[in-house]
């Protein structure tokens, strides 16, 4: 049995729309939407509501962790270093939820990079790049497309 809900929200300079797919009672998938302004302060209470909806399907606390994580850094790195903290940008969230993987996509407003991770070096000390690094190791695949970064964990 499949049940279809369309969710949407306009809080403010945060904008999220969620579908969620109920197959049975023991699964369900979820796709959400969302974007939200280059301000630090939305976006933390943005983080929150998509984590909040994760935690309904995800109980793993050790998975969720990997993903706080992973969806901070790719959210804070747009805001900061892709969109430069202009308020008048967006950064886009895409959270796909499947039975065996989670599929998350950040798009920002910005120029976008040409980041190679494997160039990282931990003993140069640089303020720059460790949070793709983190984000890399913490994900079975990761892309990087100019602004727009995917990365997926499988459950």
């Amino acid at each position: 049995m499949f049940i279809f809900e369309l969710k949407k929200a306009d809080m403010g300079r945060i904008i999220i729309a969620e579908k969620i797919l109920r197959i049975g009672v023991s699964w369900m998938a979820l796709i959400f939407r969302g974007s939200v302004c280059s301000n630090l302060n939305d976006v933390k209470v943005f983080i929150q509501n998509a984590l909040n909806r994760l935690t309904e399907i995800i109980v793993d606390e050790d998975l969720m962790f990997d993903i706080r994580l992973i969806i901070n850094e790719l959210i804070v790195n747009g805001v900061i270093h892709g969109n430069c903290c202009d308020i008048s940008k967006n950064v886009y969230l895409l959270l796909d939820v499947e039975e065996d993987y989670v599929k998350i996509e950040v798009v920002d407003e910005g120029n976008g990079i040409d980041y190679d991770v494997s160039s990282y070096d931990p003993d140069e000390l640089k303020c720059c790049g460790r949070g793709l690094v983190l984000v890399d190791r913490l994900c079975d695949e990761f892309y990087i497309d100019k602004n727009r970064v995917i990365a997926v964990k499988h459950l």
